[in-house]
């Protein structure tokens, strides 16, 4: 992640608001609205695979887990930070500060990792599907799942002590806020949890095309024209579509978080990709409108 220490200081006067009443109460409303809509949509993704046997497939306990983890951005990490950045003042004290980043980096790191596992099953999935149900199967997601967020708690709760650079000045007036600084254990820490994963989704992705690319020129193929050979294409096809739904995903939060680290626009992915699933799973609109209009 971005380098940098979070300072919980104290100053004589608080920083004084530069916006207007109008623009501050504007801002506000558009972020409590980013934030209510995120719970709202990935509850719905949640609630769908959870309650739906018929969507308990390996993919969608990963797109669960995104979903959780996105929800956690809608509910307290967007909401605390709109209030750090648009109040002149902290009031919520030092552990609350130091918390509050953890949160945000914790669900960065859950969001990662729950796209390389995503990259790995839609690479199983195409570049060998007739192995793909012995191989991946929902025990073994499920555990897979289970030890990305142990990592990612654990990792995280780990090295907070050491990236966070807590200052407790004698005033009483606080400011929560983040100073950027190059050390070998921010770099490691970069390296560990954004580079590396970063480049196992590319490499895995542009496989995943490669092979897309070459099955479909085999549609055109007189071996397609066979009945085992249509069935084939027509799984492979179903797996490309999936392939390519997940991608956009992928691109979503490379997008929202390599340009924009520890800006409060990388969290508008976990906005971003209930709605994604809105456009291009069938399944999530006609549950969505079965949970909506409580016909379960």
């Amino acid at each position: 992640m971005k380098m940098f220490n979070t300072v919980f200081r104290t100053e004589t006067s608080c920083r004084k608001a530069l916006l207007s009443t109008t623009i501050y109460i504007t801002l506000y409303i558009i972020f409590s609205l980013i934030s209510a809509v995120t719970v709202f949509l990935n509850l719905l993704v949640i609630i769908s695979i959870s309650h739906f046997k018929q969507l308990h497939t390996t993919t969608n306990l990963l797109i669960l887990s995104l979903a959780v983890s996105d929800l956690l951005v809608g509910l307290i990490v967007i909401p605390v930070m709109t209030v750090a950045i648009m109040e002149p003042c902290w009031g919520f004290g030092e552990y609350f500060c130091v918390f509050q980043i953890y949160i945000a980096f914790l669900c960065a790191s859950l969001s990662l990792g729950n796209l390389v596992l995503i990259s790995i099953d839609r690479y199983v999935a195409v570049c060998d599907p007739l192995l793909y149900h012995s191989k991946i199967t929902i025990t073994r997601m499920m555990c897979c799942i289970f030890i990305t967020w142990c990592c990612c708690i654990i990792y995280r709760a780990a090295i907070i002590k050491d990236i966070v650079n807590v200052q407790v000045p004698s005033q009483c007036l606080k400011e929560c806020f983040i100073v950027e600084g190059i050390t070998w254990g921010n770099i490691i820490d970069l390296v560990i949890t954004m580079v590396v994963p970063c480049s196992v989704i590319i490499t895995l992705y542009l496989k995943i095309f490669v092979v897309a690319r070459s099955q479909a020129r085999k549609v055109f193929s007189k071996e397609a024209a066979s009945v085992s050979g249509v069935k084939t294409v027509q799984a492979n096809k179903s797996e490309r579509k999936a392939a390519k739904t997940l991608s956009i995903v992928v691109i979503n939060y490379l997008i929202c978080w390599i340009p924009f680290l520890f800006s409060f626009f990388l969290f508008f992915n976990s906005f971003i990709n209930p709605i994604i699933y809105a456009f291009f799973y069938p399944w999530f609109k006609v549950t969505a409108k079965r949970i909506l209009t409580l016909n379960f």
